[in-house]
């Protein structure tokens, strides 16, 4: 990927980096050295002088990341120089650990980009826990990667959930607004606790059954495991969700052939980091009751 951008003033390189193009100095200290930045086709150091109408191109490539590309399937819903969509199944894991370096989204996205041929970087921007399926939006850069999480941060990244539970809230419409604490001891699991951090999720019942529902969830904040605690808390657990489900969420689940958690990344919408376009990203994927 390359970024562009034509000089209105006489100015340094280096402040038309930082201001005009956005780049971190973090960034622009990694591309001075590697010839990555041109001024009217040539490299150029970041202290250089420019003059109105002098064109300044930076080279965003990156070499392959640190774990081995894997071939693999993927879904992809949108891709293009900045951005990969991926629509990820229910048991995959989206990225390596320390104890586990293969057989995850990152390694199939990983072997994607150098069967393509592309240069791009393996930067997640949306996780999702191993049985949750659905949209995981990947930036091909790190300049993106960060305009991406500022994003995130802003609260600009907004994202919709589907998750199919047992029972239903007793209101169609409700917040959820329940701090969320790690559970003691060496675990991933979380509970809600006032000591807890801000947690804040916005719920909608779509269809009511006799002992399952499907609802819409839009989290307001990022918690871990929030949308599972938050609907656990309800007393709706998620169906397949073997971590905060109950007995009788996990006897249904096994009747309805829901054995896999049944929440999905559904939507996601977006400015577009580069052009500020809207972008919405859709999955093909849906919890058992919403098919």
């Amino acid at each position: 990927m390359t970024l562009s951008c034509t000089a209105v003033r006489p100015c340094l390189l280096r402040e038309l980096l930082r201001r005009e193009m956005g780049l971190s100095s973090t960034l622009v200290k990694r591309l001075k050295t590697t010839g990555a930045i041109c001024v009217n086709g040539l490299p150029a150091p970041v202290n250089a002088r420019l003059a109105p109408g002098d064109r300044v191109a930076v080279c965003l490539d990156e070499p392959p990341p640190g774990f081995p590309p894997e071939d693999g399937p993927l879904d992809i819903l949108y891709e293009d120089d900045a951005l990969l969509a991926l629509d990820k199944p229910p048991g995959l894991p989206v990225h390596p650990t320390a104890a586990r370096r293969t057989g995850t989204l990152a390694n199939r996205a990983a072997g994607y980009y150098r069967a393509t041929g592309q240069r791009c970087g393996v930067h997640t921007v949306t996780r999702l826990d191993r049985d949750t399926f659905g949209v995981v939006l990947l930036a091909k850069n790190a300049h993106v990667h960060a305009l991406l999480s500022e994003a995130l941060r802003a609260g600009l990244l907004k994202k919709t959930y589907l998750a199919a539970v047992l029972g239903a809230p007793p209101r169609n419409v409700g917040v959820i607004d329940l701090p969320i604490a790690r559970c003691p001891g060496p675990s991933l699991r979380r509970m809600i606790s006032p000591a807890g951090d801000a947690a804040r999720t916005r719920c909608r019942v779509l269809a009511r059954g006799p002992e399952a529902s499907l609802l819409l969830l839009r989290p307001e904040t990022g918690r871990t495991h929030q949308l599972r605690v938050h609907c656990a808390a309800l007393g709706c657990p998620i169906l397949g969700d073997r971590d905060y489900g109950t007995e009788a969420s996990l006897a249904l689940s096994r009747v309805l052939g829901a054995e896999t958690q049944q929440l999905c990344a559904a939507r996601l919408r977006l400015p577009h980091p580069i052009t500020g376009a809207a972008l919405a990203i859709t999955s093909r994927q849906r919890p058992l009751l919403g098919k």
